[in-house]
């Protein structure tokens, strides 16, 4: 298991912020992804699996079972593999997420962003 890079990638944060809620199949990580950013990140099967296998192996997520819910109603939840955040993983998210939020603070500071003094 190697050393994730820090910063996390913006592709690699939203992966482990679609997790943090618990396991998920690849479509739904990248539809939350689309969502969440408005359109602005979108990833295609190339990268998020390519982001998901480096991901596996810096420790970061691991496959899951699929929950008792999965068919979806489409019968393919069987079929479809699913993800969640290690112990790893969770602290990663954390620590970047406290990063960002360091960062939207000093633009605050600097008058970047309203607020500050």
């Amino acid at each position: 298991m190697s050393a994730h890079p820090t910063p996390l990638t913006p592709a690699v944060y939203h992966i482990l912020l679609a997790l943090a809620p618990g396991p998920r199949h690849g479509y739904a990580i990248t539809a939350e992804i689309s969502e969440v950013t408005d359109g602005a990140l979108t990833m295609g099967p190339g990268t998020l699996y390519g982001s998901l296998r480096r991901m596996e192996g810096w420790g970061l997520v691991e496959p899951a079972e699929a929950p008792a819910d999965a068919d979806e109603g489409d019968g393919r939840g069987s079929k479809r593999r699913y993800y969640q955040l290690t112990s790893a993983g969770r602290e990663a998210l954390r620590e970047e997420a406290l990063r960002l939020e360091r960062a939207v603070a000093l633009a605050r500071e600097h008058r970047v962003l309203g607020g500050g003094a």
